[in-house]
């Protein structure tokens, strides 16, 4: 299976069509898991960027006119540049003698060390070419910004593990190619409080410059996230900390906002892009897009934010997969996995290779906007392999439903061991499934067969799902397979419904 496993990375990037959707309930501008925003503004339109950690395609980019409605474009990479292992964080657009710059941060493969790397394209949204690490400092050097200074152009980033300051924010020179760093690097602003500090962000304003920071637990049900902001009358500094800090937090309806960006509307506003967890959905909907308007107390003194509220739903998806093209939004855990992916005529087929030490299987992700759905599929094939619907946080975390020969299978797997916790005896293909979490973080799963009613596989069953979400990533809904080469599932639709 390794062997399989390893022959298939390169067939993991494929082109990608846009879903049918209709709406469903939800309050963000980007919904779910969708952190540490970056925003750029083109004759285009808006486009923005966000932190995919360990789902592969790289980097979602998203596309708006207005700041208040948003469609997925795509992703800055299919492929995994080769110096990386993983991580993908922190994405910061910056364009440049005509081009676009996307720095990020990923674990370098050869000693799993955070560094930022830097790509360019002639597109906000696709054509991206890697140029390998530009940042290495520290035991991490992650969160690029760059901001041009009267003609020079400056990296800024946060680096931990330095000898007096475990953390700071440090800036250097950049060259005029954008692709290296010159002269030496600078601390701006150390963390004295210990209280965290990343995801700057940079704007000047009369006589002085404004960087606005994140501080606290980014991540997380115990996350403390906030936004701060300092200022100096030069940009290296030193910068004075404001004595109101924070100036963005907590509020009835979200928690741990920070890092995000800014972009400048044609009226003049400036309005920040950043990442919140819901109160209620918390880490089952992960970090969403926010915005946030720039104001300022009066001149020469210093700025606040007024929160937006989205006026518009979040996307349900409801697919028979008739495009030509498998949809942008799914996305897969390409550590222990590697999709094979094809759709046509009204059918997707799912097969693919996992590692030995995956229970899991593959799973083709999507992320939730909601922390209660129904997740539905038909599965129109029978054989050995297990197909159906997946509740996926890590390939040592997961819950689904499944149909397997002449069965129908309810399974967990959790602490690195696989149970199967109901079955039902079925008939022939097809067969539909439904997967249905709760808010109080259960799920219960059903099946039918021919316009039959829905039935329980597991009566009385609610299964605790709590376990699923990771540190720094939601978990993600979607379709499974579990199975050896060269069996395949089949489906004939998709449907997630936000409740």
């Amino acid at each position: 299976m390794k062997n399989y496993f390893n022959c298939l990375l390169f067939l993991a990037g494929f082109a990608f069509a846009h879903p049918a959707i209709a709406q469903s309930r939800s309050e963000a501008f980007i919904s779910g898991d969708f952190a540490d925003p970056s925003i750029i503004k083109t004759p285009k339109g808006y486009y923005a960027v966000g932190t995919s950690s360990e789902w592969a395609p790289h980097f979602p980019i998203y596309t708006s006119q207005n700041l208040r409605d948003w469609k997925q474009a795509g992703y800055v990479f299919d492929k995994a540049p080769e110096w990386t292992s993983g991580s993908f964080w922190a994405p910061e657009y910056y364009f440049h003698n005509n081009t676009y710059y996307l720095y990020y941060t990923a674990r370098r493969k050869s000693d799993n060390v955070s560094c930022i790397g830097v790509a360019t394209s002639q597109y906000p949204d696709k054509g991206f070419k890697d140029h390998g690490v530009i940042v290495s400092f520290g035991k991490e050097a992650i969160d690029a910004f760059v901001y041009n200074d009267n003609g020079q152009l400056y990296m800024t980033f946060k680096a931990y593990g330095l000898d007096k300051w475990p953390i700071e924010l440090l800036g250097s020179r950049l060259s005029a190619d954008g692709l290296k760093l010159e002269g030496e690097v600078f601390s701006m602003l150390k963390d004295e409080q210990r209280l965290g500090m990343e995801g700057q962000s940079i704007l000047k304003s009369g006589d002085f410059y404004y960087l606005f920071y994140s501080s606290g637990n980014c991540c997380g049900s115990g996350c403390s996230y906030n936004v701060r902001v300092a200022r100096s009358k030069n940009f290296k500094g030193p910068y004075e900390d404001y004595s109101q800090n924070p100036i963005l937090q907590a509020n009835e309806a979200w928690k741990c906002p920070g890092h995000g960006t800014f972009a400048k509307q044609d009226d003049g506003k400036y309005l920040y892009l950043y990442h919140a967890y819901n109160q209620e959905s918390s880490v089952f909907t992960g970090r969403e897009g926010m915005l946030a308007e720039l104001t300022w107390q009066n001149a020469g003194g210093w700025p606040s934010f007024i929160s937006r509220q989205a006026d518009k739903a979040a996307a349900d998806i409801a697919t028979s997969f008739n495009e030509k093209k498998p949809a942008v939004y799914w996305q897969w855990d390409f550590r222990n996995s590697t999709p094979l992916i094809r759709q046509e005529k009204g059918k997707l087929y799912l097969s693919g290779a996992f590692k030995d030490e995956n229970k899991t299987g593959v799973v083709l992700t999507v992320r939730p906007a909601s922390d209660r759905f129904d997740l539905i599929t038909t599965v129109t094939n029978r054989n050995e392999a297990l197909k159906g619907l997946a509740f996926y946080g890590d390939a040592n975390a997961a819950v689904g439903v499944g149909a397997v020969n002449d069965k129908v299978e309810f399974w967990m797997v959790k602490d690195n061991q696989r149970t199967v916790i109901a079955t039902q005896n079925i008939n022939a293909a097809p067969v539909q499934l439904k997967l249905t979490m709760r808010p109080d973080r259960t799920c219960e799963v059903f099946f039918k067969q021919y316009n039959g009613d829905w039935q329980p596989v597991a009566p009385g069953t609610k299964q605790d799902i709590g376990f699923l979400p990771q540190w720094d990533r939601s978990p993600r809904p979607g379709l499974h397979f579990k199975g050896a080469f060269p069996l395949r599932a089949e489906f004939s639709d998709f449907e997630l419904i936000n409740r």
